[in-house]
């Protein structure tokens, strides 16, 4: 739906947020969306990102409240219990009663002909509840990260784009107008990262918040210069790759928040498989197409009024973006490869990244 739809039923200063804006005449002979609805960009499209942005925040406190937050809870609670009365029914000593029965627990109270209730100490309550607030969060991210994954490699397959010899990322550039399905998914990837950059603030600072807070502010600007700049395909490519394996942490995660040890290991080992495919080597392609053929590639230079803002200044600065990210990239590479060496040596995956930021504050009040 676009702007000129709505036009006789929104007010005007409300179509913006609802409606992609500037739509415009299909290019002569595209080769890409034959059917779709065309699009040129300017500065109210980040009145779609702001709607984007606020749908994305309702959507992830829904998922956490009332899908992720009771099945942990459920989870861990009967876990809990299930490993507090095998315990009791190890030990079989009456004094052995958690809630200060004569009756021990896990033995059937036969004068009720039930089990004898359970009391759960405060360090095993604050324990489920950290575990079940962290499987919350990473919920909403393995939702999201699947459906926008899949929503890439949509667009990817209506692209003329070949993943192993991506020159059409390049060739007959710039690649104007949009159609409506990739300019609606650059401006739900650029909500999302925008996103994230607030929920990063917002949350207990990890070990690596540094090296996020830097990725993400590197991967927003390389999308909205791409955007800006009509480097739209190597955008929508590179977003697919990114999208891939961030399925997989946040999974691996969730299992390990809520015990299943060797289902987060095995999702774990897939996850490092995939960012090896996609970051390491499929990447690394894409940044060789950018710096070393898109010169012989593009035969125009700097010609604002079709489009066409490539320039030697220009395309120095998004390669040496892309090399910036992709050396993040491989600081966090070895961050994985340490975790991957505590799974071959038995003590299980961990995130090396960020998953300790409270460990040691809340055990030492435990203490």
């Amino acid at each position: 739906m676009n702007s000129l739809q709505v036009s006789e039923w929104l007010p005007s200063f409300i179509i913006p947020f609802f409606t992609l804006s500037y739509p415009t005449s299909p290019p002569l002979d595209p080769d890409s969306f034959h059917d779709s609805i065309y699009y040129t960009t300017g500065i109210l499209d980040v009145c779609v990102i702001v709607s984007c942005i606020a749908v994305m925040a309702v959507l992830r406190d829904i998922t956490r409240v009332y899908l992720m937050e009771p099945f942990a809870k459920w989870k861990l609670t009967r876990d809990w219990e299930r490993s507090q009365r095998d315990a009791s029914k190890v030990n079989g000593a009456p004094k052995g009663s958690v809630n200060g029965s004569s009756v021990p627990n896990g033995v059937a109270d036969h004068r009720k002909g039930e089990h004898a209730p359970l009391t759960m100490s405060k360090r095993d309550a604050r324990k489920i509840h950290r575990s079940m607030l962290r499987f919350a969060e990473q919920g909403w991210s393995v939702i999201y990260y699947t459906l926008n994954f899949a929503f890439g490699v949509y667009v990817h397959r209506k692209l003329p784009t070949r993943m192993l010899h991506p020159t059409e990322l390049w060739l007959n550039y710039p690649h104007v107008p949009l159609a409506g399905t990739v300019k609606f998914y650059y401006l739900t990837q650029n909500a999302f990262y925008l996103h994230q950059v607030l929920i990063l603030n917002a949350e207990a600072r990890r070990k690596d918040h540094l090296q996020m807070m830097a990725h993400h502010i590197i991967t927003i600007i390389l999308m909205v210069a791409s955007y800006a700049y009509n480097f739209t395909r190597t955008g929508c490519l590179v977003m697919m790759l990114m999208d891939c394996c961030d399925i997989f942490l946040p999974l691996a995660k969730m299992l390990r928040y809520i015990a299943l040890y060797t289902l987060c290991d095995i999702t774990f080992t897939v996850f490092m498989i995939s960012w090896f495919i996609t970051r390491h080597v499929l990447f690394i392609i894409v940044i060789k197409c950018a710096v070393l053929d898109a010169t012989h590639l593009v035969t125009e230079m700097w010609a604002p009024e079709r489009g066409n803002y490539f320039s030697p200044f220009i395309h120095k600065t998004f390669s040496t973006l892309l090399v910036a990210l992709q050396l993040i990239q491989i600081v966090w590479f070895g961050m994985i490869c340490r975790v991957a060496y505590r799974v071959v040596t038995g003590h299980g995956a961990s995130d090396d990244r960020s998953d300790e930021e409270v460990e040691g504050t809340d055990e030492g009040k435990e203490e």
